[in-house]
């Protein structure tokens, strides 16, 4: 079978690698000349545990191929995926126009029968959209299907080898088939494909990332909850999470959620919604404490260290929004910093991966440091943003001796209070008990 892929983002350069590495003959097609010539050299545009190897491999043992000719790579093949970006409009709409620029390639250049499958996040009734557009030059018969992804940045190569499910949405037996044939080798432990309608496989995917997304921004408003009435998150994450009915998952408090899916999808879910003269009122609130969320690093810092923080500096552990990537769309560090910045405070920031990406997005206006430990020299304070695994057990006394003030704020509570006052830290995390070093003593004070 022949496969292609218009778009090596994210997503199509992750499903064209993992489609090539069961045996399938795959193209991967971009207009970007310079991207592709990279990805020729084993060159990635992004940061994704394993997929450099799966690229590599796959190109040189000749099932896996880049092109910037979009027509030939459409005119090859059996199934075409389609994994061009949507992003969010002004109004928090998907912008569908890449899409349905491919579409209209689609018609002139198909040229057998075809199984159009859209990968990329579109609201309800784009497959519609993308049909019509093909119909108007299309000259063979084609199938539609809709494939949401749900990759997990940082785990997107395991999630698609290893899937919870696969969701299909297909209008014939043809597509069906078709695409059984190519998910059969990803489910042969009795994970299941579950074939549905097309518009109901384009919501499961807003759907489930809208769950996702409440379910963080409810955690987060418990912790604020448990800060002011001396509860412990911790505790109670624990606690709730051990009730088979809601499950452990997305129950960590943190500076808010950002990257690809969550805000761009939640807003999006809400625009389509809004079309039709509907309100989403719990996800339009998850919204409104997600940005409320972003801004708790810098409450916490001026909760240490008074209101004014014109003049002071910043250690900054943690740029992507997550650990295992290198993406900041949306990350809460740019927030702190934007904050911090305002402020008329100065930054020098460390990221194991994504530190290429914020020079691109910050430019200058902060410093960068080779080493986690390099960006604390004369910090009047540690913030921890992204919960790296290299950010976990520090070296305490170091990290004492290089802070101008020994106070860390702690946005994924990856340090235990007790141990950091023990250790002669002021220490601020989400949800929990806020352990202080007393105040020094004045002149004339007495202990």
């Amino acid at each position: 079978m022949n496969i292609s892929v218009i778009g090596t983002g994210y997503v199509g350069l992750v499903v064209g690698a993992c489609l090539a590495e069961t045996g399938s003959d795959v193209i991967c097609a971009d207009v970007v000349e310079s991207k592709i010539e990279g990805l020729k050299k084993n060159i990635l545009p992004i940061y994704e545990p394993g997929l450099e190897d799966l690229v590599e491999r796959n190109q040189q043992d000749g099932r896996l191929n880049f092109t910037t000719d979009i027509g030939a790579a459409i005119a090859s093949a059996d199934v075409l995926f389609v994994a061009v970006g949507t992003p969010p409009d002004e109004d928090g709409s998907a912008d569908l126009q890449h899409v349905l620029a491919v579409a209209r390639q689609i018609g002139k250049h198909m040229s057998k029968e075809l199984v159009v499958v859209t990968k990329s996040t579109v609201p309800v009734g784009t497959a519609k959209k993308v049909a019509a557009e093909i119909k108007k030059e299309a000259r063979f018969p084609f199938h539609m299907c809709s494939n949401p992804e749900f990759l997990k940045e940082g785990a997107a190569v395991d999630d698609f080898m290893k899937p919870d499910r696969v969701v299909l949405g297909v209008d014939s037996d043809h597509a069906r088939e078709m695409m059984t044939e190519i998910y059969a080798p990803f489910v042969r432990t009795g994970k299941p494909i579950i074939f549905m309608d097309i518009a109901s496989a384009e919501m499961t995917k807003y759907a489930a990332n809208g769950m996702l997304a409440t379910r963080i921004s409810f955690m987060n408003e418990i912790a604020n909850l448990c800060e002011k009435v001396g509860a412990n998150v911790d505790m109670v994450r624990r606690g709730i999470g051990s009730d088979s009915r809601i499950g452990s998952s997305f129950l960590f408090p943190g500076p808010g959620y950002g990257g690809s899916c969550f805000p761009k999808d939640v807003k999006a879910l809400v625009r389509t919604a809004s079309e039709i003269g509907m309100e989403m009122k719990v996800l339009g609130a998850v919204e409104d404490v997600n940005k409320g969320q972003k801004l708790r690093l810098g409450e916490k810092l001026r909760e240490a260290l008074g209101d004014n923080l014109r003049g002071m500096h910043f250690a900054v552990w943690g740029l992507a929004f997550k650990p295992q990537t290198d993406d900041m769309r949306d990350a809460p560090s740019l927030t702190l910093i934007e904050d911090l910045l305002e402020a008329g405070a100065t930054v020098c920031a460390h990221d194991p991966a994504s530190m290429a990406e914020a020079r691109h997005k910050l430019g200058d206006r902060i410093t960068y440091a080779e080493s986690n430990y390099d960006a604390l020299a004369g910090a009047d304070a540690l913030i921890v943003v992204t919960d790296w695994n290299e950010y976990r057990h520090p070296d305490f006394a170091r990290v004492k001796e290089s802070l101008k003030r020994p106070v860390v704020v702690d946005g994924r509570n990856l340090y235990e209070p007790e141990k950091m006052l023990d250790l002669g830290l002021s220490y601020y995390s989400i949800g929990r008990t806020t352990v202080e070093l007393p105040a020094p003593l004045r002149v004339g004070e007495y202990a």
